[in-house]
């Protein structure tokens, strides 16, 4: 689509900004109209429709973020893309929250909303033209994703919402559901597929070196530094930086971190100069980072910039409906078979497993079956000892019982000791009748702490304190 065809709309309550805006995108090709508040850009709405609004927070009669929702649930297709002062970024992100593409803070630079309009109308030109295809099947899987459960399809929903979107993404759930697998699908399905996508494990790094890691180093900054060595966030310039594991970043790096989300710029270490940088982040992790942040192990300002738009992803045994699938799917990825022979005995002892290492787990027991058992047939004697009878590993034996062995293809251990935390804090609970506030001093944690794990946990106690 050529420039001229888009239309695009200015509000703002400042004359100068209006007219400024105006001449610029007027020079780039584009058709644009400017109103003075959120009242006339109704009203104009009500009349025509754009292709991207560029709009003000904060204005008289009708707000930016009324404005908004205004679009978001009328024209969904219109791009927003949001106008805040500098030292208002906390309006930056909600805007975000709230379905904008992006924001632009003042004073700001003519080449930088070039760049910003020109990406996201892009991006509405890409939609558009997936949806005049033909539609994707997605009934058994999304990308890399196997499912059909109902919890997978409004995953896929949402991965295909945020995916267009500049919103930083924060992805929980227990180890091996599938955290980095739906991280690279939001970013295959973005507008920066073609540009890297760069994974990093924070808490696989040592401390010492993971500022260097994460920002470069120049020559000689350190013993060992003996040339310059760009850093991930330089590489990922444009594309998508995964940060698994956050919740193991040590606090100095949280606030270096902090400062790279909110200004979009780094120094690499030993270096003087500011380097700009255009990284999507998205985070994983598998603690809650909400009692992180209440027992101040987690900076607050940073889970609040990282968790824009949090995807929370099912454990296995809430979605035991994909297990018989994700068996098709790792026996056919493992041999090449397309319609493997299992025996129904066997789907039916991994369908009632606990699975506390959930789709890894699920893997490494097919992969284990292949190699033992050859790949003509899967059968239900060819499974691993835990399934063959006996208690399995959390899969609640009241009170989350003692691990008596290690089964032989793992499991998840924050799972399992996530029951027995469960279990420990409905013991202080029955102990103090219910008063979250003696049971916190009884567990020797805060209240805030304790209010955050029995939210985790689904606990609702009658008192209020």
């Amino acid at each position: 689509m050529e420039k001229q065809q888009y239309r695009i709309l200015v509000v703002d309550d400042e004359e100068s900004i209006r007219e400024v805006l105006s001449i610029m995108l007027h020079r780039e090709g584009y058709g644009v109209d400017a109103v003075a508040d959120g009242a006339q850009a109704l009203a104009r709405l009500a009349e025509q429709s754009y292709d991207l609004i560029i709009s003000d927070v904060k204005m008289p009669k009708v707000t930016g973020f009324e404005l908004l929702a205004h679009v978001r649930e009328t024209m969904p297709d219109t791009v927003v893309i949001m106008i805040t002062a500098f030292s208002s970024t906390e309006e930056a992100v909600e805007a975000m929250k709230k379905g904008a593409y992006d924001y632009i803070t003042k004073p700001f630079k003519n080449e930088e909303i070039r760049l910003i309009v020109k990406n996201a109308l892009e991006r509405k030109a890409l939609r558009q033209s997936r949806k005049a295809g033909a539609a994707q099947d997605r009934r058994d899987g999304f990308g890399n994703l196997v499912g059909r459960s109902r919890k997978m399809q409004a995953l896929y929903d949402l991965i295909e919402k945020v995916a267009g979107t500049r919103a930083n993404i924060l992805i929980t759930g227990e180890s091996g559901t599938g955290k980095e697998v739906v991280a690279k699908a939001i970013h295959y399905n973005s507008d920066r597929r073609d540009m890297p996508f760069i994974p990093i494990n924070c808490g696989a790094i040592p401390e010492n070196l993971l500022e260097s890691e994460l920002f470069g180093h120049e020559k000689g900054s350190f013993t060992g530094a003996v040339s310059q060595k760009p850093g991930l966030f330089e590489i990922a310039n444009q594309g998508t930086l995964f940060l698994d594991e956050i919740g193991e970043l040590p606090a100095m790096m949280q606030v270096k971190l902090l400062r790279v989300i909110q200004e979009r710029e780094f120094r690499r270490v030993g270096g003087t100069k500011d380097i700009r940088c255009n990284v999507r982040v998205i985070a994983a992790t598998n603690k809650d980072l909400d009692v992180e942040v209440a027992d101040g192990r987690f900076r607050e300002d940073l889970f609040y910039r990282l968790n824009v738009i949090r995807i929370e992803l099912p454990p296995l045994r809430e979605r035991r409906d994909d297990i018989p699938l994700l068996i098709t799917h790792f026996y056919h990825k493992l041999t090449g078979r397309e319609n493997p022979e299992i025996e129904e005995k066997a789907i039916r002892r991994l369908v009632e497993y606990h699975w506390p290492g959930n789709i890894r787990e699920l893997e490494n027991v097919i992969e284990r079956c292949v190699v033992l058992g050859g790949s003509e047939r899967l059968t239900a004697d060819m499974l691993p000892s835990q399934f063959q009878g006996g208690v399995v590993p959390g899969s609640g034996t009241g009170g989350g019982g003692r691990l008596s062995e290690i089964p032989d293809s793992g499991f998840d251990i924050d799972a399992y000791l996530g029951e027995i935390e469960k279990d420990i804090l409905l013991k202080a609970l029955d102990k103090t009748n219910g008063v979250r506030k003696k049971a916190a001093e009884l567990l020797g944690i805060s209240f805030r702490s304790i209010r955050y794990r029995l939210a985790k946990f689904g606990i609702s106690p009658d008192d209020e304190g």
